[in-house]
């Protein structure tokens, strides 16, 4: 028989036991402080339908992967969270309660060009008030996006905070017609890559003067305090429609942040911020890590007219959005988080002549929540099955042969550093119990008291 090439489409990934234990835990991580907050969790289709996609991810909407199926039906794969998020609102508005805060951590599709930290089929982890005009919200949103960071030791991350309606008024200053706010917006998100003289060539190769370039130039890269910036862009923008507007609500969400209690070093104000998706209407934000030099974390903002398009009414709306691949990869690379080498607490070998006794044990210690992996090596010596049970990275090892049962003992062995105890048949769970508990909590074995090497130990 002729062997298939085993191959992965380019961008895609399989995942190891030890890379999804990271994962996992990570996962567990953001469900814990979105819970925290009082979200709710749900879950939507992979697919939907194009009418449902389109016209509404900007520059994205070019990566996504889109197809006919048997029904002919023109449908995409998700390339966010969101865009399914006012979907089911929609769909489901007379089941939920307003003001609705869900959270939905699953994978997501983009066709782009797979570099570091950067794949096709990757996951993401958002959370959303539906429901809520208050910039209180918005606070809020970014109070769970630095708990979450902070909660995998990702405590450098500083979230970017800026107003797409201050970016369009900017777009004004610049002599832009509404149409060319785009290009405007572009511009600017690549401030730190083309630098000022790259933008001021791009505002003016769009329509605006030499001085009109300059005075946008001028805010977007001025430095100062939330309140220094602020009031520099009251002064720029007083004269446009909405400009003083978008000033005074990101005057509310400093205040809020304040008063949440979240350190200053967290966030700053950045006015060059435009984050390229079209459906924003209100503050936006972007978390980023500086060193490691991995960029954007996280990021999302205020969309007041996404739910609308399916209903026709807006509904406000703001969230975040944890990019959850470029977080492991910083968390992977620095250690910021120990996973376990395995979900299995304790290995228990078998021997032909104590196999009831075994099971019995292995039932027991399940009960009581101890994640047990019995051998099914029945005519494996116990060096072999202990060396098996070391190498999945197990930490304990629990062994009743015919000698230990003649005793009434089990014999407990931490398979890191061979150290091993006697303990009764009688009081085993209870402290294999305590043992586990303590591992987790502390990674505490058994205290030393049988240092020597019995790996090829008979029973």
């Amino acid at each position: 028989m002729s062997a298939r090439k085993p191959q992965l489409l380019k961008g895609f990934r399989d995942y190891t036991p030890e890379t999804m234990l990271l994962r996992q835990q990570v996962i567990a991580i953001f469900r814990t402080v979105f819970e925290r907050h009082g979200y709710e969790p749900i879950d939507t289709p992979a697919l939907e339908y194009m009418e449902v996609l389109s016209g509404k991810a900007g520059e994205n909407e070019k990566l996504m992967y889109r197809f006919r199926d048997h029904g002919d039906r023109e449908i995409g794969l998700r390339y966010d969270l969101t865009i399914p998020l006012a979907r089911f609102v929609a769909m489901h508005q007379n089941d939920i309660v307003m003001p609705f805060k869900r959270y939905h951590i699953a994978p997501v599709w983009r066709a782009e060009n797979p570099q570091r930290g950067r794949f096709r089929e990757f996951w993401q982890c958002d959370a959303d008030i539906v429901g809520s005009s208050s910039m209180l919200a918005d606070a809020e949103s970014i109070s769970v996006l630095v708990e979450a960071l902070q909660a995998v030791n990702l405590t450098g991350a500083v979230v970017s905070i800026n107003h797409r309606k201050l970016l369009q008024a900017l777009a004004e200053v610049a002599g832009l017609p509404q149409e060319g706010a785009s290009v405007a917006f572009r511009a600017i998100d690549k401030l730190g890559k083309i630098g000022a003289d790259g933008v001021r060539a791009e505002l003016v190769g769009a329509g605006a003067t030499e001085a009109a370039a300059t005075r946008v130039l001028d805010l977007i890269t001025a430095t100062g305090s939330a309140d220094d910036l602020l009031a520099e862009a009251d002064r720029t923008l007083d004269e446009i429609d909405g400009g003083t507007a978008a000033v005074a609500e990101l005057r509310q969400l400093v205040a809020f942040l304040e008063d949440l209690g979240i350190p200053k070093r967290a966030w700053k104000i950045d006015l060059a911020l435009a984050r390229g998706i079209d459906y924003y209407t209100g503050p936006v934000y972007e978390a980023i890590v500086a060193e490691p030099k991995i960029g954007s974390v996280a990021g999302a903002g205020r969309y007041d007219g996404l739910v609308g398009t399916f209903l026709g009414r807006d509904i406000p709306a703001t969230g975040m959005s944890l990019g959850f691949e470029r977080i492991l990869e910083v968390v992977g690379e620095f250690d910021l988080l120990t996973a376990p080498r395995s979900v299995v607490d304790v290995f228990m070998p078998v021997f032909a002549e104590t196999l009831a006794t075994a099971t019995q044990t292995a039932h027991d210690f399940r009960r009581r929540g101890i994640s047990t992996d019995q051998s099914i090596q029945l005519h494996r010596g116990l060096g072999d099955q202990l060396k098996y049970a070391a190498r999945r990275g197990i930490p304990f090892a629990v062994i009743i042969g015919s000698k230990e049962l003649e005793q009434g003992i089990a014999r407990v062995r931490n398979l890191a550093t061979g150290a091993q105890d006697d303990v009764q048949l009688s009081i085993l769970g209870a402290e294999v119990s305590i043992l586990v508990q303590n591992y987790h909590e502390h990674g505490d074995g058994l205290s030393p008291v049988a240092t020597d090497d019995r790996m090829n130990d008979g029973n």
